[in-house]
């Protein structure tokens, strides 16, 4: 299994931009707000297994009596470009955040300012390496999991998992850190008892597509809920070591043994030459080509409530 993807050349770089000016796109396409989003039962619920998708990789997960957040990233910007779509739901419509993931420190995964912003008192669960610059931000409930840890908060048991990517915030610390996803289920210790209803969930982070997703399958069995990257894949020979097609997402989502894929991380930033449509497109295509049945594919708008 090789989880680091190779970090990519001033050289590729420049090349990759000379090509992206060549290119025409259709950037009129916006992913929606979902016109009846579920505040009051958000605000209350700690019974119900429901997951929301904000934006990007950030997801309200609610699971086994806890609230969980996934990679935290309200900015209204990401560098030099504007972002795409306002999130599915505001700071202050969130209730308060018991547990935050994050999958590694690239900048639309980790935005320091968007944590400060949450609501309660949330333990930090955060890839190896990634806990003292966390803490000299002034966060103090930090616990670094390595790849294949795992640790029990409440009622769920969280799993850090592989995945084939790198992370870099500055000039100097490219891949101090690990990267990966999480799988949250129900504690096998009785604690979950009743505020344990639903499947396993698997947020999968970044990554390109790699033998470690078999691995995962092989490790945990069946992940009822996958939440799988479908963008910033193009232009391919630039991406594809770090970030997995739709087609590739969805070999992914087999080889974990999933039962139904939700997917992430497009529409909010143009972080390469894909377009949103273009890559629901070929998920939904692919789809079609596969065979696969219509209900396990959960395409949520933003801010829409998934309730198990």
């Amino acid at each position: 299994m090789n989880a680091a993807a190779k970090v990519n050349s001033l050289q590729d770089v420049r090349k990759w931009q000379k090509e992206r000016k060549t290119k025409v796109k259709d950037l009129s396409f916006a992913v929606s707000q979902s016109p009846g989003k579920q505040l009051d039962l958000l605000r209350t619920n700690r019974e119900e297994t429901t997951i929301t998708w904000i934006g990007h990789s950030t997801f309200l997960l609610q699971r086994a009596g806890l609230n969980i957040v996934t990679d935290p990233v309200w900015a209204s910007r990401m560098g030099f470009a504007k972002r795409l779509t306002d999130p599915g739901l505001s700071i202050s419509q969130l209730p308060e955040i018991d547990v935050i993931l994050l999958s590694h420190g690239h900048y639309d995964h980790l935005h320091v300012s968007s944590l400060r912003a949450m609501p309660g008192r949330p333990q930090l669960l955060v890839p190896e390496g990634l806990g003292g610059m966390m803490r000299r931000k002034g966060f103090t409930t930090v616990t670094e999991l390595p790849w294949w840890g795992s640790i029990v908060v409440g009622g769920a048991v969280f799993h850090f998992v592989p995945a084939q990517h790198w992370t870099r915030r500055t000039l100097w610390d490219t891949n101090t850190s690990h990267w990966g996803g999480w799988i949250i289920e129900g504690a096998e210790d009785g604690r979950s008892s009743a505020a344990d209803k639903g499947g396993s969930i698997y947020f999968a982070g970044d990554s390109g597509y790699f033998d470690g997703f078999k691995q995962i399958g092989e490790r945990y069995g069946k992940l009822q809920y996958v939440l799988m990257p479908i963008g910033a894949y193009e232009p391919e020979w630039f991406m594809s070591m770090q970030h997995v097609t739709p087609e590739e997402a969805i070999q992914a989502f087999l080889d974990v043994k999933g039962e139904v894929f939700i997917p992430m991380h497009y529409g909010a930033f143009r972080l390469a030459d894909d377009t949103a449509d273009e890559a629901l497109s070929r998920l939904h295509q692919e789809w079609r080509r596969l065979d696969l049945q219509a209900d396990r594919l959960h395409t949520l708008l933003l801010g829409e409530t998934l309730i198990v």
